[in-house]
């Protein structure tokens, strides 16, 4: 498409990662970032970024990171359920998922830890990457930031999330925050659900795929499909800026 001349949705992140960690070794990542994400919020003043993704302005100052938000969960060597499922699930299915999760439809920003205080906070990549009952899944991640936008049930990253609440501010609903990120294809037409990767329980249950290899497979499937629909929405909001086309990359509010 003609957007890949700005962003090629097939490319690889690992490939200018000289074998360390795409979100910050890979130039081209964070390139992709810093076009993606530079453009109105939901009240029309801009969000734009710098080279290290910061963005100044009378709203804030703002340091954002990358972050990969899908998981084969592959090199986990615990827990056991998960290493036993994983050893079942033949190694062509598991590379094609990965090699997809290393595109850029698999990718977002967070904001950097912050201070509080005086005391750092944890950073919203770590809290939900160390939580039991997030374990990394950006699905459960998106329910809670739901939740923070809805200000009704809590959440396990309630507390998180109130720390980085500018951040959020500046997205204006659950609405706004999911269109400025290209998210759509992980919610509900209303916005008012969150599509999940597997079954949920609310928070009860393993947030892990650990069930057996067809809870797996549901699991993966379900989260290419994401991966592909949202590169398909890059692609478009691509071609969309080599195009000059403002209708494409601003915020389309709810009548």
């Amino acid at each position: 498409m003609g957007g890949r001349s700005q962003i090629d949705t097939t490319f690889d992140v690992r490939t200018d990662s000289s074998g360390k960690d795409p979100d910050s070794h890979s130039a081209t990542l964070r390139r992709y970032h810093r076009l993606l994400w530079s453009k109105p919020l939901p009240d029309g003043s801009p969000f734009d970024l710098d080279a290290r993704l910061r963005h100044s302005s009378e709203k804030g100052v703002f340091w954002l990171a990358s972050d990969a938000i899908t998981h084969t969960y592959s090199t986990w060597s615990r827990p056991a359920r998960l290493v036993a499922v994983l050893r079942e699930v033949p190694p062509a299915e598991l590379t094609a998922f990965y090699d997809l999760g290393c595109t850029v439809g698999a990718y977002t920003v967070f904001p950097y830890a912050i201070q509080i205080d005086g005391k750092w906070r944890r950073s919203i990549n770590q809290a939900r990457g160390m939580h039991h009952q997030v374990r990394d899944r950006f699905d459960l991640t998106l329910e809670c930031i739901r939740r923070h936008y809805d200000g009704g049930e809590p959440s396990p990253l309630s507390d998180v999330l109130a720390d980085y609440s500018d951040f959020f501010r500046l997205f204006d609903s659950f609405r706004g925050y999911v269109q400025h990120f290209l998210l759509e294809d992980l919610v509900e037409h209303d916005y008012r659900s969150v599509k999940f990767l597997k079954g949920f329980d609310a928070f009860a249950g393993d947030a892990l795929p650990v069930g057996d290899i067809a809870e797996y497979r549901e699991y993966m499937m379900r989260s290419m499909d994401f991966i592909r629909a949202r590169n398909v929405r890059i692609d478009r909001f691509a071609s969309a800026l080599e195009a000059g086309d403002p209708g494409e990359v601003r915020y389309t509010p709810k009548f």
